[in-house]
């Protein structure tokens, strides 16, 4: 007999803020609301610089990106922690607690099968590995440098699980996620989902007049002669004239590099996540803050004495309604509880795999296997 599935009930606990992944809000009507401001018009490049926390705040197209960092220890046979989880609010587990969290996880840190409409993740996963499955029977086992971009539209369930495959070293994992918001004409388009593996994204390095490093990586978009894996079909950033892009750079220390201009009507913003003394056009921009910048100036960055990571976030914006309620995100009210009731209705397809927090067999390497029976494998 099959085995039965346990799971929390997700709508039960919507308002907690379960997301794909991140600790979101339960919010009404949200048009990327303003967070605390450090600085407005700090130079005529600049428009604002702003403080980040665990979630961040973007621009329209983007409706926000997390970053996850969790130095996770040694795996166990279930490819959970060996770390006691003593002290923690299991199901809801934020709090970073012996250097990790283990978020909506029980036994794996992760987030078990949740429900998602109306908009897209791309997540890229810098280090460690992500175990997927969701509701169209797709799978996938990503990490250290591939991207995944998955299309909720019309609705889709899945899990995003943080197997701790080495038993006799540490597990650290470092990851963004972003949501990308769909534009109405594709809110409720069939799911779909992409990768890019990390061999495929074009990775470059440019070295200044002294000999200093900087090495770009073309998530998303195009920069220069150099162009990333197409969007999927019904993304927004599927028209080049959105010039929807996603770039993660490293600068060496004392190294000087310039990112050139784009097109007007373009929202870009400069995320520092990692080094001190980075200047945009010799104004600092303190570690672990954002910079909205003027999309059609060329921006020079000047780093100091260490090495320093960006991530850029740029697109056309949307400029359309946007009503967000826990993992739903339409044009208005109705249309949000018509989600829900569709969700309560049809389970958005229901749940194929025999637990929530699925996690795929410790030996399998990278690969992914789409709805359609395809399969990649990466080793």
């Amino acid at each position: 007999m099959k085995k039965k599935i346990e799971r929390r009930s997700f709508l039960g606990t919507v308002t907690l803020g379960l997301s794909s992944l991140a600790a979101l809000p339960l919010l009404g009507m949200s048009k990327n609301s303003s967070s605390k401001e450090t600085k407005m018009e700090a130079t005529k490049k600049i428009k604002k610089i702003k403080a980040l926390g665990f979630q961040w705040e973007t621009s329209d197209p983007f409706l926000f990106c997390v970053h996850h960092e969790d130095f996770f220890p040694k795996g166990n046979a279930q490819m959970g922690p060996t770390t006691s989880l003593e002290g923690r609010h299991m199901g809801q587990d934020f709090i970073v607690k012996d250097g990790f969290r283990m978020y909506h996880g029980m036994t794996v840190p992760g987030f078990p099968g949740h429900p998602h409409r109306g908009f897209e993740t791309i997540t890229v996963v810098r280090t460690g590995l992500v175990d997927h499955a969701d509701s169209t029977g797709a799978a996938g086992r990503y990490g250290n440098g591939d991207v995944q971009w998955m299309t909720a539209g019309k609705g889709v369930q899945h899990s995003e699980m943080f197997p701790l495959l080495k038993e006799d070293e540490e597990n650290p994992m470092e990851l963004f996620q972003i949501w990308l918001n769909l534009p109405k004409k594709s809110k409720m388009v069939e799911p779909h989902f992409k990768m890019i593996w990390a061999e495929e994204v074009p990775k470059y390095a440019d070295t200044d007049k002294n000999g200093n490093e900087t090495n770009v990586e073309v998530l998303v978009g195009k920069l220069g002669n150099h162009s990333a894996s197409a969007a999927p079909p019904n993304s927004w950033a599927a028209d080049a004239t959105n010039d929807v892009a996603i770039y993660n750079i490293q600068l060496e220390p004392n190294a000087e590099w310039t990112l050139p201009a784009t097109l007007a009507g373009i929202n870009r913003t400069i995320f520092y996540y990692e080094g001190n003394n980075l200047a945009i056009d010799n104004e600092i921009i303190p570690h672990y803050h954002s910079a909205e910048v003027v999309e059609t100036e060329n921006i020079t960055f000047k780093n100091g004495a260490e090495s320093s990571k960006i991530l850029v976030l740029q697109g056309r914006p949307i400029d359309e309604p946007v009503v967000q309620n826990g993992p739903f995100v339409m044009n208005t009210k109705l249309e949000i509880q018509q989600a829900f009731d569709d969700y309560h209705r049809t389970q958005f397809g229901g749940w194929p795999w025999p637990k929530y927090d699925y996690v795929h067999d410790r030996k399998l390497g990278r690969f992914a296997r789409h709805s359609d029976g395809r399969e990649e494998i990466k080793g």
